[in-house]
């Protein structure tokens, strides 16, 4: 299959492909973020499993989110060739076949199952082979390109990794997990619109129906701060529920209030400086998901370790 505009056939083997270029193909960036959050879910659900297992079950996490990677990379290679920011990933740079990227996502997805299965328990295989398919065929091949609400839905794909780590350890998931999943549900649609704000021309020459490019700019904008102030409220709820306490709930509340700060400037601005916020927003909700997974990190080695509560 060639790309328009491009000669290259991108299904070939990639004999000019390289070991770095199959390590692209997984997202290693991307994907720290979501392993993070999968570890602390690890980390809180009550028990604990043997570190050797732990760190199967971290590896076999990360592999799976590796492999739903190189199936999105394969399946989107023909729009990834047109836009700027992806271009010169292993496939639309012409470095990696298809056919290549297909074989790992699929080969990487049945291991990862089936050792988190054979290391913990099948709940948590299970729940990451939903994972996978969830962001392989029900983001990636069908709402990705269908509707402006791809981001919203398909955002239950990155929210789930804590679900998985939790139960790693327990065998099910709870209130506790449930409450870690709708933080990162609730954050998934302000951090991509805002990128989708300042790459608006990219995701309308590939032809994707991000928000910004079939609703406008100004209902994008509305979104954004709704989701924002439900997200800084939220992320209160391992509070609520008891999984948290004040070392938790200090930084939470002030990212909270800085992540809605800027969705309100976003909103405000207009022309060059409407993306300048959208750049803003998306640079700093990067440091805001970590911020509040690392914040329930020391708060469970606060309590655990000192006993304060």
């Amino acid at each position: 299959m060639a790309f328009v505009g491009d000669s290259r056939d991108l299904t070939h083997s990639g004999s000019e492909a390289r070991v770095g270029d199959y390590f692209a193909l997984l997202k290693p960036r991307v994907m720290s973020l979501v392993v993070f959050t999968a570890v602390v879910g690890m980390l809180a659900a009550p028990g604990g499993l043997h570190p050797f297992v732990a760190l199967v079950a971290i590896a076999a996490i990360a592999i799976g989110g590796g492999a739903s990677a190189a199936l999105n990379m394969w399946y989107d290679s023909d729009i990834d060739a047109v836009m700027t920011r992806t271009r010169n990933r292993p496939i639309p740079s012409g470095r990696l076949g298809r056919d290549d990227a297909l074989a790992v996502g699929l080969t990487l997805s049945a291991f990862s199952v089936a050792v988190l299965g054979l290391a913990t328990n099948w709940v948590a295989a299970g729940l990451l082979a939903f994972t996978i398919f969830f962001y392989a065929v029900i983001y990636t091949m069908w709402l990705k390109r269908s509707t402006p609400q791809n981001i919203v839905i398909g955002g239950a794909a990155g929210a789930f990794p804590p679900m998985v780590g939790w139960a790693a350890v327990t065998g099910s998931t709870s209130i506790d997990a449930i409450a870690l999943f709708l933080v990162i549900f609730l954050w998934t649609p302000p951090h991509f619109w805002a990128l989708a704000l300042f790459k608006q021309g990219d995701y309308e020459a590939a032809g994707v129906p991000m928000m910004p490019n079939v609703a406008g700019v100004r209902v994008t904008k509305n979104q954004i701060v709704i989701y924002s102030v439900a997200l800084a409220l939220a992320s209160f709820i391992p509070i609520a529920t008891g999984l948290a306490g004040p070392v938790y709930a200090i930084p939470v509340g002030l990212f909270g209030v800085a992540f809605v700060s800027l969705s309100v400037r976003l909103y405000r601005a207009e022309g060059a400086d409407m993306r300048k916020s959208a750049r803003a927003l998306f640079v700093f909700s990067l440091s805001y998901l970590f911020a509040v997974f690392l914040a329930l990190l020391a708060d469970i080695v606060v309590s655990n370790w000192f006993g304060v509560l």
